[in-house]
């Protein structure tokens, strides 16, 4: 496994962007180990030191000393990472997203092409003719209010978490509290604000004691999920915690297998690549260097995705 050591290996980077003819050399090669060196075609010098001493600062912003990488996937070895499982994973998605979620991974549904006034448009209408009144399943009994989801619809990344906590559920808004102020210093850390990504939840209202949604709840809320998507069309979709991945994915390893590898989205076309990582809240129990260095690690790698 190749470790980055930002101190180590890009001491340049802290520097002016005007030493960058003295450091070209040590600056390439460290862009290399890296992995980044998929979105630097056609850049020039400057456009790619400032990306790379963003990336340097952010990780001794978060703590980050040294980052673990994962083997180069070429696009053969994603598309199979993506379809693994073959048959099961196919039952698997069938059995979380509904009856006719196998049809829907065998012949995607094309996402619709909206501007954005027309996507404004179908997210409200979505969630105050639909969400806001669902009786689908059990879980309207005990809610204070649903959580739709929020953020910019022409958003190229999407967040995804499990479910509605005790303050999403008081404030009607997704991830809020502790776990949302660490969720976004990692939107700020990619060089976004929380109002340029879309944040929603597997389901709209809160489970009891905050435990893991039934599947009967999943499938009841898994159509609200899908056509989010379906209208904001983001580039990328993150999946926050094992839960949230397991019911997005319809699959059954656990986070610390899947995290790190991109899968796809069952059901729409064009596929959307995701990328499974561990929750804020895990993070805010297990607060170690090494999750947090893996937790950047995918962050990242979602960066690499939205510039291919």
């Amino acid at each position: 496994m190749t470790v980055i050591n930002p101190k180590q290996n890009l001491p340049a980077m802290v520097g002016s962007v005007g030493r960058y003819s003295r450091t070209r050399v040590r600056f390439e090669s460290c862009w290399c180990r890296c992995g980044l060196g998929g979105i630097v075609t056609g850049m020039d010098a400057m456009r790619r030191m400032r990306i790379l001493k963003q990336h340097v600062q952010t990780d001794r912003m978060l703590g980050v000393g040294a980052v673990p990488l994962g083997a180069a996937r070429d696009q053969e070895a994603f598309g199979g990472a993506g379809a693994a499982g073959g048959g099961t994973a196919a039952a698997s998605q069938a059995a979380v997203w509904g009856g006719d979620a196998g049809a829907r991974g065998r012949s995607a549904v094309a996402l619709p092409v909206m501007d954005r006034k027309q996507k404004i448009e179908a997210l409200s209408a979505l969630d105050e003719r639909e969400v806001r009144g669902c009786t689908k399943c059990v879980l309207c009994e005990g809610r204070i209010q649903t959580v739709f989801g929020e953020g910019d619809p022409d958003a190229p990344i999407m967040f995804v978490g499990e479910g509605p906590g005790q303050n999403e559920d008081e404030q009607g808004r997704p991830f809020v509290g502790r776990s949302g102020d660490l969720l976004e210093k990692q939107i700020e850390a990619m060089g976004f604000e929380r109002s340029q990504i879309y944040i929603a939840n597997v389901v709209k209202c809160r489970p009891p004691n905050n435990r893991t949604p039934l599947a009967g709840e999943v499938e009841a809320c898994s159509d609200y999920l899908r056509r989010q998507i379906e209208i904001i069309r983001p580039k990328v979709i993150i999946t926050l915690g094992g839960p949230a991945a397991k019911l997005v994915l319809g699959v059954k390893e656990g986070i610390t297998r899947i995290r790190g590898q991109w899968h796809e989205y069952p059901g729409v076309e064009p596929a959307v690549p995701v990328m499974p990582t561990f929750h804020p809240a895990y993070l805010l129990r297990q607060y170690t260097k090494e999750n947090r260095a893996m937790v950047w690690s995918d962050l990242k790698s979602a960066l690499v995705k939205l510039e291919s």
